[in-house]
């Protein structure tokens, strides 16, 4: 059954191994060893290669969507100040006679959309209201003499709300009367422009630049009138060539 066995001998008679000859028996094994230099060396050159394409991608996938959060932050505050200009432009609880319930001393005329003889506008007419605005602005002590076209005072102003009232536009008779009639049942609350300052995501800092009205629109400082428009405060460059602070 057995053929013999093998016995490989070195020079000096040391026998180095023995195994059978049988053709069922096992061959030694080879020695599970890791990897050559020769497959480590190809193994880091691909991972190279591909880490110098990957990378890049990666970073820019990264700037694109920060860049996307912060259209979107712009937007949502730019709404947020055209939405409260519109609740405060030809408000009637902002410009009441003399006489009226919270009107100041030496108040001006109630503004009624379309009345002749209203300063300020061609013809002497009123623009009416926009359409879209249900609510007026009744909250006197935001709007300062500097600021007379009524846009927020400050940032801050969107988000802690202000005192607002249904849209009154008084017809016919006694305007002043209409306006006594008329705000009596009135129900004044509270209204919120913007949730919370967003942050900026390029500086990570709820800081944004602002502009009044009376600005020059590449103007680097606020003049403190009002906030007519607001702007990263970020100098880097965006993917398509334009600063953030200019967005």
């Amino acid at each position: 059954m057995w053929k013999g066995v093998r016995v490989k001998v070195k020079g000096n008679g040391r026998r180095l191994g023995v195994w059978p000859t049988h053709p069922f028996a096992l061959a030694p094994r080879r020695s599970q060893g890791g990897w050559t230099l020769i497959e480590l060396v190809i193994t880091m050159t691909v991972l190279a290669v591909l880490s110098m394409g990957v990378i890049p991608m990666v970073k820019t996938a990264v700037k694109r969507q920060r860049e996307q959060q912060l259209r979107e932050s712009l937007r949502e505050m730019r709404e947020a100040i055209k939405e409260f200009h519109r609740d405060a432009l030809n408000s009637p609880y902002l410009d009441q006679a003399p006489g009226t319930p919270g009107a100041p001393a030496g108040g001006t005329p109630p503004i009624v959309p379309g009345q002749p003889g209203q300063p300020g506008q061609p013809g002497g007419a009123m623009i009416s209201p926009d359409p879209r605005t249900k609510v007026a602005i009744a909250d006197k002590t935001l709007f300062a003499v500097e600021n007379p076209d009524r846009f927020p005072p400050k940032l801050e102003t969107l988000v802690e709300g202000v005192s607002v009232a249904p849209r009154v536009q008084p017809v016919g008779g006694d305007i002043n009367k209409n306006l006594l009639d008329q705000q009596a049942p009135l129900a004044f609350k509270k209204k919120v422009y913007l949730r919370k300052i967003p942050i900026d995501p390029m500086t990570g800092k709820a800081e944004w630049g602002m502009r009044s009205c009376y600005d020059s629109p590449d103007s680097g400082s606020w003049g403190g009138e009002n906030v007519f428009d607001v702007y990263s405060k970020s100098n880097d460059t965006a993917l398509n060539g334009q600063k953030y602070s200019d967005w």
